[in-house]
């Protein structure tokens, strides 16, 4: 894999989540070795430091959503950041909780649209993430960025103090899903997201799901953003999130995922979210995130061809 210029940006937000933790994600980011593991591949990488979010505002909401103006503080903040970053570089944004992919995906869609291209989404995540204030039961708002993102008309407030672009709700691919709530899968159903579950993973396997995914984004000339949730991962190899949920993906699915995503070239930004230490044994699921990050940027256990492909 040819060098790249990857740039590391700490988003410890943890309004959006319903325990608390995730602010001492990017810390044990950074303490699990995310950025040498990455250096040692033979990139330049770049830590920029911690986002700090605007000053909070008071904002009105119909329905339920905890901590709206921070959550729009945090968003503004975010999206400003990712755009900041240097166009021929990777952001790779360590959170956190899942409602930073707002702003970091807003970020993101910018930046394709200020390139004349489309951005797709792979979200690897037990949850779809998208409910709105008017049917989440827990109004956790980390349980509402897809929903915000594809532009549902109760979550407008939340980009009130940033541009934004819509991204288009058949441009989501979600991989991985197994937690649904039932208003969440009849908005996901009608709006066209493009839902791969675990039931789909066990019979059909990673790599016939992944590759037309993949397919559709090289056809499209498209960006594509990654943002890989802890919970997307079986509890049993990683224990550090709040929202755990049995029967997630195993550590060979996990990193087959991420092989063929670096076969592709085709990622040019990356969420790592969810992560909470306080909830963690001995650093596990930061390791293995990290693990997993660098076989994203390039990390073999042997060479193959170019032009590779399994039977």
């Amino acid at each position: 894999m040819e060098e790249q210029r990857i740039e590391l940006l700490g988003t410890p937000i943890e309004c959006g989540a319903g325990r608390r933790g995730c602010l001492m994600g990017p810390a044990a980011l950074r303490t699990a070795g995310l950025g040498p593991a990455l250096a040692a591949l033979g990139h330049s990488v770049n830590d920029r430091g911690d986002v700090a979010p605007f000053a909070e505002r008071d904002v009105a909401v119909e329905g339920n959503a905890r901590a709206p103006g921070l959550i729009r503080a945090w968003t503004g903040a975010i999206s400003e950041a990712g755009r900041g970053i240097d166009a021929g570089a990777v952001p790779v944004f360590m959170g956190g909780d899942h409602a930073l992919a707002m702003g970091s995906i807003n970020a993101m869609a910018l930046r394709a649209r200020d390139a004349g291209r489309p951005l797709h989404v792979l979200w690897l995540d037990a949850h779809s993430d998208y409910n709105t204030p008017l049917t989440s039961p827990s109004g956790n708002m980390h349980g509402m960025p897809v929903a915000a993102l594809c532009g549902e008309p109760e979550l407008s407030f939340v980009f009130e103090d940033t541009e934004a672009v819509v991204v288009p709700p058949a441009r989501f691919h979600m991989f991985g899903i197994r937690s649904v709530d039932a208003e969440e899968r009849r908005l996901i159903g009608e709006r066209g997201v493009d839902v791969m579950d675990m039931r789909a993973i066990d019979e059909t396997g990673v790599a016939p799901l992944i590759r037309p995914v993949l397919e559709t984004v090289a056809e499209a000339g498209a960006m594509l953003h990654v943002s890989l949730d802890v919970d997307f991962l079986d509890p049993s190899i990683a224990p550090g999130v709040g929202t755990t949920v049995p029967g997630g993906a195993t550590y060979r699915e996990a990193h087959l995922v991420m092989e063929m995503l670096c076969d592709s070239g085709l990622v040019t930004s990356l969420d790592l979210v969810e992560l909470n230490p306080f909830l963690d044994e001995r650093g596990r699921s930061a390791e293995l995130l990290v693990d997993l990050t660098a076989s994203l940027f390039g990390r073999k256990i042997i060479d193959r061809p170019r032009g590779f492909r399994a039977a």
